[in-house]
């Protein structure tokens, strides 16, 4: 038998919202981009599945039944602003098919066997290959609320969702090289139920240098689930405003600083909520260890802020916080202020500043080691939890 037919993988471009998430997940490099599309790499992707349960939009779980010598080629899908069709079923006469398991190994079939399809229980589409199970960090903690995806995007129901802002303030001291933003988008009437560690995309106004609409562009919630105002229908991002690439030339980032530049009554078109993943425990004594630095701060800012209302209500009674935050220089550290103000019997605070004047450099692995032994206390305890966002 040979494998003259694949599965080939593929990613949805009108689903995609180019986060880099899945190329950054890829332990082989089969997963690249350009200034369209992020593309798979036929010949390099073995199916180790890595990439799918990160993916805050589905759009990676995409899968064509194709003759190997006519696989879409990198060129081929930067081309794509929708998935091509299915190809018919006379086009694989006398080939046969290689077909993935369910823990993501490549077996081969014969294209006449039934067991060589790949519609997958439980995935529902016949383009959709089955997702490993067990992999860490891809699994919430067994306490998490319940995740709302994907409401609102170009598969869904509904395509967008107008937000109006309803603040927009700096959260880094004026006047030095990080502009952050602390933006408040509210949604009427409209239903857009959310959990801290959830994202959701932004559409900017406008087309590309193509003429085509831009894309989404994704951004960590930073609120908690019942609002940034406590009982409204709102949200908050952290957003900081990109004037330079990462090779330090300059540039505008399209939506960061159309986002930063918002003033309160303007409107957003929103996409999502996104992420089932990355949520906190529910259950009373839970405890939540947070490493991020920068804006990663978002999610932090939403589990800290829901587990300090929480605690105001008397009716949770919550394990213990630990925050690791790194930044370049206090000034540069968003939300600095109001951490300070929190209890200390409330959350262990451990800030890292790797560029400031009057200290040595110092990173949040530094503070880790030097906290060795509560981290390995914490390491060890079944009841807590890790959360990473750099």
């Amino acid at each position: 038998m040979t494998d003259a037919v694949i599965q080939q993988h593929l990613i949805d471009p009108e689903i995609c919202i180019r986060c880099n998430t899945c190329e950054a997940t890829c332990p082989i490099g089969a997963i690249t981009h350009d200034a369209n599309n992020y593309v798979v790499e036929a010949d390099k992707c073995n199916f180790c599945m890595a990439c799918v349960p990160p993916c805050p939009t589905g759009a990676i779980d995409n899968w064509r039944k194709m003759p190997r010598v006519k696989a879409y080629s990198l060129d081929d899908q930067y081309s794509w602003d929708e998935l091509p069709a299915e190809l018919p079923a006379d086009a694989f006469d006398g080939l046969d098919a290689t077909s993935v398991d369910s823990e993501g190994a490549v077996t081969v079939s014969s294209a006449a066997d039934p067991a060589s399809s790949t519609a997958a229980g439980g995935f529902g589409a016949a383009n959709s290959a089955p997702t490993p199970l067990a992999l860490g960090s891809t699994v919430p903690p067994w306490s998490a609320a319940h995740a709302y995806t994907n409401l609102y995007g170009p598969k869904a129901v509904h395509k967008t969702i107008e937000a109006t802002v309803s603040g927009n303030v700096r959260v880094t001291e004026v006047g030095k090289e990080y502009d952050t933003h602390h933006i408040v988008l509210d949604f009427g009437n409209t239903p857009f139920p959310v959990l801290e560690g959830q994202s959701i995309g932004v559409i900017p106004p406008g087309v590309d240098e193509r003429g085509k609409p831009h894309h989404a562009r994704q951004y960590s919630i930073a609120s908690p689930r019942n609002g940034e105002r406590a009982g409204y229908n709102n949200l908050s991002l952290t957003i900081k405003r990109v004037l330079e690439d990462h090779n330090g030339q300059p540039v505008r980032g399209v939506a960061s600083n159309y986002m930063c530049d918002l003033q309160v009554g303007d409107k957003v078109q929103v996409v999502g909520p996104f992420g089932h993943s990355f949520l906190m425990p529910n259950h009373p004594k839970s405890h939540i260890v947070m490493i991020c630095t920068g804006t990663g701060s978002a999610p932090m800012r939403a589990m800290t802020e829901w587990r300090r209302r929480l605690r105001a209500s008397g009716k949770f009674e919550s394990g213990k916080l630990m925050l690791f935050f790194g930044a370049r220089t206090r000034e540069e550290l968003p939300y600095f202020g109001p951490l300070q103000s929190l209890p200390k019997d409330f959350i262990d605070l451990n800030f890292a500043y790797s560029r400031a004047a009057d200290a040595p450099k110092t990173y949040v692995q530094d503070l880790l080691r030097q906290r060795s032994a509560d981290v390995a206390a914490m390491l060890s305890d079944p009841n807590a939890y890790f959360y990473r966002y750099l």
